[in-house]
């Protein structure tokens, strides 16, 4: 990996250490169970999500990692499960086990410590593709499944300095929660980060009483007469663990949406379904116009099937409505098919017609209908099936751009940018984030094979709703 002087680039590390509560948590002596989402995603990768910023202190062992340990030692004190490790019972007899998290099992949430010596800021945002180093930000690279909570951290920060900045990785473990939950978690991490600065509590004072706005509820949902304990349907890992699914080469490049531009995609859909203005989010919109462009960088037979899936956050959907700081995995993909001369020939208005009764036929009935089945049934996702390898011609958008990304300072002021890492990248993922000016923008992480990215690229109509950043 080289930085813009071609010179090789590469993390390493300096030091890292082990971070548990500030106080026992009495709650923390019981299981902590999981939901059904959770279960469900065990073979499936972490989440990565991290910061970048154009600050870089002094010392920054005194002024970032002190403070950054310390807060971090607090905020566990609510999200105490994360200190924890996954634990398995097994039901012989039944060929049978129950996954939860014991929340007072291994060493505790890991804290990173790396460097990289020759690249600059600048140089990750420069790069017309994501860097590939970004990759090494998170766990330094490491490789992990879900399950692999059972022996390694459920969260890890890593924080690399650069030679003008610092960005802050966070690699958390998605069967104990989802993205709402873990931009909770970097929320209130940045907030006792602040408050403890700002009145001067060290690493060595007990005060803990720190007020946060987002207290995380742990109570899972599970259908009348099941809960809180699940059990799946084997008895060891490879009866449900996948691993080293070949993805081929891929390139990931982020695609600036502005405030501008995302009004455009509004208004050409809204005027092109023929419904009342306002009736297509600008969201929605854009969702079928990615799908729709990437389709046609494709280049397939008009006759095949191409698909077009949303991950949704399920706590307003469900009737009554789950607090959005509920804990854990809490969503679901909405799906919607057609003939891939349809999307192309019909227009932005009518997918994004389609895109809207995919979003709102995820409603209570059918959310219910869903983790019945699941109970009933339990399985765990496999790579194949939860994300495209089986269906080259879809497109799956994930992220939020409700997420406050960017009011996460830790002290360094505004980030300059949000970057992921390896996790669950494939062709025809997009990962939707809020933009940095706010105000409605949207960038897209877009990960495609080469010879497609390329052609997207080509592709005048799409390029001239994208802006430079």
């Amino acid at each position: 990996m080289m930085n813009s002087h071609g010179e090789i680039s590469q993390v390493k590390l300096i030091s890292q250490s082990f971070v548990k509560p500030k106080i026992q948590v009495e709650s923390s002596n019981q299981p902590h169970y999981l939901g059904m989402i959770d279960l469900a995603f065990l073979s499936l990768d972490q989440m990565q999500k991290g910061l970048l910023f154009h600050t870089k202190p002094e010392n920054i062992q005194a002024h970032l990692l002190d403070k950054l340990k310390n807060s971090l030692s607090h905020s566990l004190v609510h999200f105490y499960p994360l200190a924890g490790q996954l634990a398995t019972q097994k039901f012989h007899d039944e060929h049978a086990i129950w996954v939860y998290v014991d929340c007072n099992k291994g060493p505790g949430a890991r804290l990173i410590h790396a460097s990289v010596n020759n690249l600059k800021v600048s140089d990750l945002i420069s790069s017309v593709d994501v860097h590939p180093i970004v990759r090494s930000f998170f766990d330094l690279g490491e490789k992990a499944v879900n399950h692999d909570g059972h022996t390694r951290p459920l969260l890890s920060i890593q924080v690399t300095e650069l030679l003008d900045g610092v960005f802050i990785g966070f690699t958390m473990n998605h069967s104990i929660g989802d993205g709402t939950s873990l931009w909770n978690f970097i929320s209130t991490l940045s907030e006792i980060l602040l408050h403890l600065d700002g009145n001067n509590i060290g690493a060595n004072d007990e005060k803990f009483n720190v007020s946060i706005s987002h207290k995380p509820v742990f109570k899972p949902f599970y259908p009348d007469g099941y809960g809180p304990i699940l059990k799946l349907p084997f008895l060891e890992p490879n009866e449900f663990i996948t691993r080293n699914v070949d993805q081929g080469p891929l390139r990931e490049r982020i695609f600036h949406f502005s405030p501008t531009s995302m009004s455009k995609l509004k208004v050409k859909a809204n005027k092109e379904c023929g419904l009342a203005y306002n009736h297509i989010s600008s969201f929605q919109a854009l969702t079928a116009f990615i799908w729709i462009s990437i389709t046609h960088a494709r280049n397939l037979e008009l006759g095949q099937e191409t698909d077009v899936g949303l991950v949704a956050n399920l706590r307003p959907k469900i009737n009554p409505s789950i607090s959005g700081d509920y804990f854990g995995g809490f969503v679901k993909r909405a799906q919607g098919s057609c003939k891939v001369g349809e999307l192309l020939g019909q227009g932005l208005g009518w997918a994004s017609i389609l895109v809207h009764e995919v979003v709102m036929g995820l409603d209570d009935k059918a959310i219910r209908a869903f983790f019945k089945r699941f109970v009933e049934a339990p399985f765990v996702v496999q790579p194949s099936t939860a994300n495209l390898y089986y269906k080259p011609n879809s497109v799956l958008i994930g992220g939020s751009t409700r997420f406050d990304m960017y009011g996460s300072e830790f002290g360094l002021g505004k980030a300059v940018g949000v970057l992921a890492g390896y996790a669950s990248k494939e062709d025809g993922k997009v990962t939707a984030n809020p933009g940095r000016q706010g105000d409605g923008s949207v960038d897209l992480e877009v990960c495609l094979r080469p010879e497609i990215m390329s052609s997207l690229e080509l592709d005048e109509e799409f390029m001239s709703f994208v802006s430079a950043v």
